[in-house]
């Protein structure tokens, strides 16, 4: 598999770096956080027998730009999707990145095909779920990624607005994208939320991927590859 390559897609003045690696039908891969770089640009793991874009949120890494919105998020993901030139691609997102692909299929369906999202939170702040992720952190593997703070509270603070929507359950229930949600068996985060949302959205999916933590993009890279490669065919 060749090594990624990197673009910069300004986007007014902000400029807006992305990575791509391979050839085939267009993904595009959001990392967690929120307001973490992109730790996931990395070839080995990539979907196999796809092209595979890796951008970095603004204000962080090899990004411009400050704090911002989950709309600016979305309309960033849309300008990059128009300057490269993809019609539509396939949502990989991880933990946050998951969240963030479900808004974006919501508001952009024309240009999602479909939403595979790894170890999300669901659209919940809910307190039995925070009490069990804090009561495990002390159990789960360290893997260091770098992250940005103030892009973190900006980010949650909208999701936070974006979850309190009033007709938010009747915008997921509507969209027809395909959303397949997977959850990793060994996450401290309990996954009860992915699995009501994929009940609830037209062409939703729930699947476990046992033995493995949060970021089995890092402990377990063989079984990410298959996992996230065998979702995008089936997508």
């Amino acid at each position: 598999m060749p090594d990624v390559e990197s673009r910069m897609v300004a986007v007014g003045a902000t400029a807006l770096y992305v990575g791509v690696t391979g050839d085939g039908p267009d993904v595009v891969v959001l990392t967690g956080g929120p307001g973490c770089v992109q730790y996931l640009e990395r070839d080995d793991i990539a979907p196999l027998n796809h092209r595979t874009w890796y951008p970095e949120p603004r204000g962080v890494g090899r990004s411009s730009g400050g704090p911002h919105t989950m709309e600016e998020a979305i309309a960033d993901l849309e300008a990059i999707r128009k300057a490269v030139g993809v019609g539509a691609w396939i949502v990989v997102g991880h933990s946050w990145g998951c969240d963030l692909g479900v808004r974006y299929a919501v508001e952009h369906p024309e240009a999602v095909v479909a939403v595979i999202g790894i170890a999300g939170r669901g659209p919940q702040r809910d307190r039995t779920w925070s009490e069990a992720y804090e009561a495990g952190k002390s159990i789960e593997p360290v893997v260091e990624i770098d992250w940005v703070p103030e892009v973190h509270a900006a980010l949650s603070d909208s999701f936070t607005d974006w979850i309190h929507r009033p007709n938010l359950w009747r915008q997921l229930a509507d969209c027809s994208v395909p959303m397949h949600f997977i959850a990793a068996g060994d996450d401290i985060r309990p996954s009860w939320p992915v699995e009501q949302l994929a009940a609830l959205v037209a062409r939703g999916r729930f699947s476990t991927v046992h033995g493995v933590p949060h970021d089995f993009w890092s402990t377990h890279p063989e079984v990410w590859t298959e996992t996230v490669t065998n979702a995008c065919i089936a997508s």
